[in-house]
């Protein structure tokens, strides 16, 4: 074992304690109050920042489409109730595809209630409006509201933008009348159409609308795919709900059994990931040897592009050549890891056997990440809405659409209301002032963005602060595990919600501090990669790269701090003292024991990887057979999906985020456990006056890794 004397002086000299040391202090001052201060108002400026962007923010705004004149389709209580749907007059002004993006082109909108289902021509109707009065009732409900005098002239109506020229058969999406296009034998139509009228005397081809609506049939696709989705998690999402409680009570009982069984478990648990990933390697070559013998299967995924089915990938044979050359890879990582690491492999076992009888006396632990779950929902809620409300923010703001690309006064703000008094459609025919976006000129609005900037560092620091707060409290309960002499008999009562107390009450500073300097670096890391998606399309090879050595340094940087702020926090639920002397204090004692850092914390980290890997793996495989009707007792009740690969998806993921939860909880019992290990060997000799708090087996696990420690070094 190393002893004080062994230690080099510029990894920091152990601290003279308190002889009478006992476990977590309880007698504590508040610390870091300054940024427990700042960290209150900042708080209560959120609030006041919700409250503001809620009462000038509107999400109704993001949700329904707006006409010409900033009245919003389909809002209750206004004439607009009963017309959800966005109608363009003159979709043909929409060919640009800029304009497309924003759903925005120079041409009166008009909410309407359903979408044309035939083609029809102003002039068309004035004709056939002499002979039966329905036609114009049924174009009527395309022009604008109260208008109603079917013989004006044509000249005149699209003079005053009365009515549309023309309508074409539409559906809706995103709640906008959009052509209905429809391929039949390779060729372009609409309502089986390949031309149409335009209103003004010429024959068009459904082509010009294609043009016009430039990518709406990949969204309309798109949207179909949402549609069978949503059909999808709405008929399995109780199978989901079922897999989803399953690994709780699969991860539950994988942690209860590795109190008693820990060494053949973890074993298990290695070797069954080698021979599942060994099967898979496996697999993916006996589908790839079939599918290379299919004249049809050498196709390769850039020649077939993306597809919404994903079920045509599985007939590729490159598909099963990736996935098996993958999980050969991973499988060779696996297995060289645990060669080159096979003695500390047993000692961080044997570390982990340990841990779970601290867990197995205070089995609430197990539950706490329920508590930081829903901490982090309501703050996550709060930031969605929040930045929902600030993005709404404002009044509507009207500006000059123009087809005409040299027209002067194109994108300036105009006023609808005189705008057919100016001259700007003297200069510019055809334009038009349209509503563009919603905005303001007062301060409030100018610093929008900045006020969204802030939301997000605010709503980092809080989930940093809640994650922060759930590692100090089990930190606190699992350190008055191992400082109690007799174990479990001076283990004090509710341990868990004791330290919760203390973290809350004395060191929410402290915690909000290590938060925000987190925080910030993360903040930064999300600003270098907004900058880095911009720069994409750039040829400045020097600033890609300086872009992507700064993003490198704060990677690096961000995972450093986290592995310091998580053993200060350690530091500061035993002894309560400030996050600077805690940090500092934390990263000597792990200097002075680096040999023992080296040979448990990733082996540790590793072995749980495993766990988890196993269980979600295990739980996909069981999702696989469920959802593809191939467990017969059951086959009836499942319900037929359109793509089955995305509950099963949910139900892996899924599994592994509930997985890490338990597993957190083990990983920050380990490392509490080695910090006071630490501490005990710097404090205590093992004399019976000053006795080791660690149990001989702890005692007996640390020693072999200081042993193989020395042994790695010396060779």
């Amino acid at each position: 074992m190393a002893r004080k004397s062994d230690v080099p002086s510029y990894y920091g000299e152990p601290q003279k304690f308190d002889p009478t040391f006992r476990g977590p202090i309880h007698n504590r001052s508040c610390t870091d109050v300054l940024c427990c201060v700042i960290f209150i108002i900042v708080i209560l400026g959120y609030i006041a920042l919700g409250t503001v962007a809620w009462i000038h923010g509107d999400p109704r705004k993001v949700v329904y489409p707006t006409d010409s004149y900033g009245q919003f389709c389909g809002q209750h209580g206004t004439p607009n109730a009963n017309k959800a749907i966005l109608f363009y007059f003159n979709i043909l002004h929409c060919a640009n595809p800029a304009v497309l993006i924003n759903l925005q082109c120079p041409t009166t909108l008009l909410c309407v209630s359903k979408c044309p289902d035939r083609f029809a021509t102003y002039l068309d109707m004035q004709y056939q409006y002499r002979y039966n009065k329905s036609y114009w009732e049924y174009y009527r409900q395309f022009c604008k509201p109260g208008f109603d005098n079917p013989r004006k002239s044509i000249a005149q109506v699209l003079q005053d933008e009365d009515c549309p020229s023309m309508i074409v058969p539409s559906r809706p999406f995103l709640q906008r009348c959009f052509p209905e296009f429809i391929t039949r034998n390779g060729t372009l139509t609409v309502a089986n159409r390949t031309d149409f009228k335009d209103g003004l005397g010429k024959t068009r081809s459904v082509t010009d609308l294609r043009e016009a609506a430039n990518g709406i049939v990949g969204l309309l696709d798109a949207k179909e795919v949402g549609i069978k989705i949503f059909e999808d998690y709405a008929s399995s999402w109780y199978w989901i709900l079922l897999g989803l409680v399953i690994t709780m009570l699969v991860s539950l009982a994988f942690i209860l059994l590795l109190r008693f069984t820990a060494g053949v478990l973890l074993w298990l648990v290695i070797f069954g990931v080698i021979a599942a990933v060994g099967y898979g390697i496996w697999h993916c070559y006996w589908e790839f040897s079939i599918l290379k013998e299919k004249p049809d299967a050498d196709i390769t995924i850039s020649n077939i592009g993306f597809q919404t089915d994903f079920r045509v990938y599985l007939q590729l044979s490159q598909t099963w050549f990736i996935f098996m050359i993958s999980l050969a890879v991973t499988e060779v990582i696996i297995i060289v890891v645990l060669i080159f690491l096979r003695r500390r492999v047993r000692i961080a076992i044997a570390l982990l056997k340990e841990g779970s009888k601290a867990i197995g006396y205070i089995m609430s632990t197990l539950f706490y990440p329920i508590i930081t779950f829903l901490l982090l929902a309501i703050c996550i809620a709060y930031w969605a809405v929040t930045a929902v409300f600030l993005a709404s923010s404002g009044d509507a703001v009207y500006k000059v659409m123009s087809t005409d690309p040299k027209c002067q006064y194109s994108n300036i703000t105009c006023d609808p209301e005189t705008f057919n008094k100016t001259n700007v459609t003297k200069v510019c025919p055809g334009a038009q002032c349209t509503f563009a976006f919603y905005g303001g000129e007062s301060i409030y609005h100018r610093y929008i963005f900045i006020l969204q900037l802030c939301n997000l560092l605010v709503f980092l620091w809080l989930v940093n602060f809640t994650i922060a707060l759930g590692q100090c409290t089990l930190a606190g309960a699992f350190a008055s595990y191992y400082w109690a002499l007799q174990k479990p008999a001076d283990i004090p009562a509710c341990p868990l919600f004791s330290s919760f107390g203390r973290a809350v009450r004395y060191h929410t500073g402290s915690l909000a501090f290590g938060a925000l300097i987190l925080s910030i670096v993360q903040f930064f890391r999300i600003i270098l990669e907004y900058l880095d998606h911009k720069l994409k399309g750039a040829h400045n090879a020097f600033a890609r790269f300086l872009l992507c050595c700064l993003k490198c340094c704060f990677w690096c940087l961000e995972h450093f701090i986290r592995f310091m702020n998580r053993n200060a926090y350690i530091m500061i639920a035993i002894y309560g003292k400030n996050f600077c002397t805690s940090a500092r204090e934390a990263f000597f004692l792990l200097m002075r024991n680096v040999v023992r850092v080296a040979v448990l914390d990733k082996v540790t980290d590793f072995l749980l990887f495993l766990g988890k890997l196993l269980i979600s793996g295990s739980m996909g495989v069981l999702a696989f057979f469920v959802f593809t009707h191939k467990i017969p007792v059951i086959q009836e009740e499942v319900p037929s999906l359109n793509y089955y690969w995305l509950p099963l998806l949910t139900v892996i993921f899924g599994s592994y985020l509930v997985a890490h939860g338990f597993f957190n909880v083990y990983a920050m019992c380990v490392d509490t456990l080695f910090l006071c290990f630490c501490e005990d060997l710097e404090r205590n000799d093992g004399s019976p006056g000053k006795p080791y708090f660690m149990s001989p087996g702890l005692h007996k696990i640390l020693g072999r890794a200081d042993q193989a420690g020395k042994q790695h070094t010396g060779s």
